[in-house]
């Protein structure tokens, strides 16, 4: 079987599909990894040592695709790329707004693998590319934060006075909310945290910080895990319950997303000019439409002596470590529908992590929700 993966050619990206111990890991399985020249130059990596890991190098990257069985990528790619008919690609593909992309795909006849779809179970953890992503963007966005603003965060007590710790409030306690929250308390900040869901609670406090309790009324959470969407009064009590806490915090990190809609609007512009200049605020939802009010993606706005910060792909910022981390979610996804004895690629369409993440297959949408979705557009 062979396995190609490509450079990623998006603005901006800097990592990469797979890492020279990946490489080695699945040419020991028997399959012929192939990567185009250059792949791992981003991270550090030059050709050779993909080549001592068993990997063959790539210098024609349009006959390396037209002939791979299996493709690997970060990004979504560009429709059907020159893939042959049968081709398993796998990556992040954004199905919820790619509807094109998906269409495109389907006709090719690519068995696509969303890797965003992945589920959120227990067997499927190893595989979970977006929490992977998503822990180390909750990291990114603390340190962007203290390098940015103009003071410490730890407590410091010296003959010249003592200083106050910085207080961080976070909005959301997902994957990227707690990291954020355990990476602010490892650098001494007084840390607050905020979710709808009632039942992170206790995993707010294990970290060291306040769970911030607002009565909402019924909220919960999906059965994947995720918050649910609001209703705009809920909207309206949060943003209330915010506006006092963000007016007292020196850092305001809001991560709250919705897989397939725009992020919701929690933080108004009245609430960011209630807030003491100098105060940052990062905008970690930025690239699904923001949570904060005004905030540009790749930017950094200034709201009153508030700084809104709006950077996109912060695990890229990381970029070795998010390939790492990348590489052995979708090494782990193809060795677990590996079959040793054929030597192949076995995709058993009865296996749920595949009915979640398989989103077109044998010509056709097989992904119910991505079905309807296209059905009713």
């Amino acid at each position: 079987m062979r396995l190609f993966i490509s450079k990623e050619t998006h603005p901006g990206e800097t990592r990469t599909a797979m890492t020279p111990e990946n490489a080695a890991r699945l040419s020991k399985l028997g399959i012929a990894v192939e990567v185009e020249s250059g792949v791992g130059l981003s991270i550090g990596h030059a050709d050779s040592a993909y080549e001592t890991s068993g990997a063959t190098i790539s210098h024609d990257p349009a006959k390396s695709l037209a002939e791979a069985d299996v493709v690997f990528r970060v990004r979504k790619p560009v429709g059907a790329d020159g893939m042959r008919k049968g081709t398993v690609h796998v990556s992040y593909l954004d199905p919820f707004n790619e509807q094109a992309l998906v269409r495109s795909l389907a006709t090719a006849g690519i068995s696509a693998v969303s890797m965003e779809m992945i589920p959120r179970t227990t067997l499927a953890q190893k595989m979970d590319a977006l929490s992977s992503q998503a822990n180390l963007a909750g990291y990114v966005a603390v340190i962007l934060a203290a390098e940015k603003i103009d003071r410490i965060f730890p407590m410091m007590m010296t003959p010249s006075g003592t200083l106050s710790p910085a207080r961080v409030f976070v909005i959301g306690a997902g994957v990227a909310g707690l990291q954020a929250i355990a990476t602010a308390k490892r650098l001494g900040a007084r840390v607050e945290a905020f979710d709808t869901r009632p039942v992170v609670e206790e995993q707010v406090q294990s970290l060291g910080a306040k769970f911030v309790k607002v009565d909402l009324g019924d909220t919960g959470q999906t059965a994947q895990g995720y918050a649910k969407q609001l209703t705009p009064e809920q909207l309206e009590l949060q943003r209330q319950a915010m506006a006092r806490h963000c007016a007292q915090a020196d850092v305001v990190i809001t991560t709250a997303q919705l897989f397939g809609r725009p992020a919701p609007r929690i933080i108004t512009r009245a609430m960011l000019e209630a807030m003491r200049p100098g105060s940052i605020v990062v905008d970690m939802a930025v690239e699904s439409g923001g949570n904060v009010e005004g905030s540009e993606l790749d930017q950094e706005v200034n709201v009153h002596g508030v700084r809104v910060l709006g950077m996109g792909n912060l695990p890229g910022r990381v970029a070795l470590h998010a390939s790492q981390m990348y590489s052995n979610n979708l090494c782990n996804f193809l060795e677990h529908f590996w079959d040793k004895s054929a030597g192949s690629l076995q995709l058993d369409l009865s296996d749920d992590i595949l009915k979640g993440c398989l989103v077109t297959h044998q010509g056709e949408v097989v992904n119910d929700t991505i079905r309807n979705l296209l059905a009713s557009a």
